[in-house]
């Protein structure tokens, strides 16, 4: 049967009577047309509780949102609604995500296993990661907020496991074809002038290289072959790429991910990694990138000790597509790199 105003009211009251946790937690305001929503968000935000309001569609479908235009689910699905308001309940009373995980387990223990898990049905027993995030892709979160080392962080690869030629990758995008040939090192870049020389052109250059699965290639600003040949770009056999770009003077860092041609984003359009926020799942759930917002819900149980959330965001990127970067490499200059060609 279809969800309407009148059962969703009423299966609400029932839940919440049955739970001392929910008996004051009331269904949240329910809106039946776009106006009604855009109103609802307007209150909401006047009353600074980032509460949830419902969008109740003639089929039955229900959507969630916060704000008037940031949908973050829609379910057929009764029981999953009730679980997806008391989740929003218990995370506004504040506290750390196992602390919500532990409410929602008073109410339901399939409920807390369902919050562990991050996604929308009780998936079973979730392994906890047991690794160092700083030793993966996390190590580099912190100083790219600040577009150090580089701007752009992109990957690709042509199928799982399969990274492309990253030689050929960074000569398609312009590096010198001559420091690309003699396998050309960070340090060595560095070590002309002192450093200094590097320093004035950083800007200028990439580094490239293979890890975990994926090519990848980093640089700042746009790229001499950025537009290249569409032919050469396809002789590569991309069929997957993930673009993070940092812009710190506008406190802008977003993500692109492109697979099979098109771009996996739920149609929201740009993605901003500042959408995220400890313990809320940042996209659709049960969209296209509810395997992040897994991803992120396991990162912020399993590691608690990470204070900074654009590294849990890149290690729930890490242990849901495999990113990854050599710290040591970095560290001791042996990763590749070459200035763009003049």
């Amino acid at each position: 049967m279809a969800i309407n105003k009148r059962t969703l009211a009423e299966a609400w009251q029932r839940q919440a009577a049955g739970h001392a946790l929910l008996n004051e937690v009331g269904l949240p305001p329910v809106a039946l047309s776009d106006g009604e929503l855009e109103a609802c968000a307007e209150r909401a935000e006047e009353a600074a509780d980032g509460g949830l309001c419902l969008l109740l569609g003639e089929d039955g479908t229900v959507r969630g949102h916060h704000g008037a235009y940031r949908e973050v689910f829609a379910t057929r699905d009764l029981e999953q609604v009730l679980y997806l308001i008391a989740e929003a309940a218990m995370r506004r009373h504040g506290g750390s995500p196992e602390e919500t995980a532990g409410a929602l387990d008073q109410i339901d223990p399939a409920w807390g296993r369902r919050f562990r898990s991050g996604g929308l049905d009780d998936s079973g027993t979730v392994e906890v990661c047991g690794r160092d995030p700083l030793e993966g892709l996390a190590w580099i979160a912190g100083s790219w907020r600040n577009q150090d080392p580089y701007t752009t962080l992109a990957f690709f690869r042509a199928a799982p496991g399969q990274p492309v030629d990253a030689e050929q990758l960074a000569l398609l995008y312009g590096a010198d074809p001559a420091q690309v040939a003699a396998g050309t090192r960070l340090k060595d870049l560095q070590a002309v002038d002192s450093g200094r020389a590097h320093w004035d052109r950083r800007w200028e250059s990439c580094c490239y290289g293979q890890a975990g699965g994926w090519t990848f290639l980093l640089h700042h600003d746009t790229p001499p072959g950025a537009y290249a040949d569409k032919e050469a770009y396809a002789a590569l056999g991309i069929k997957e790429s993930v673009w993070l770009t940092a812009t710190s003077a506008k406190a802008i860092y977003s993500l692109d991910y492109m697979r099979g041609g098109r771009r996996v984003d739920d149609d929201w359009g740009m993605l901003e990694l500042i959408w995220y926020e400890r313990g809320r799942a940042p996209y659709l759930r049960g969209g296209e990138l509810d395997f992040l917002n897994q991803a992120l819900r396991r990162a912020e149980l399993d590691h608690p000790e990470l204070t900074d959330t654009f590294e849990l965001y890149f290690h729930a990127m890490e242990e849901s597509l495999g990113l990854r970067l050599p710290r040591r490499d970095f560290a001791e200059g042996e990763v590749r790199a070459a200035y763009w060609a003049a």
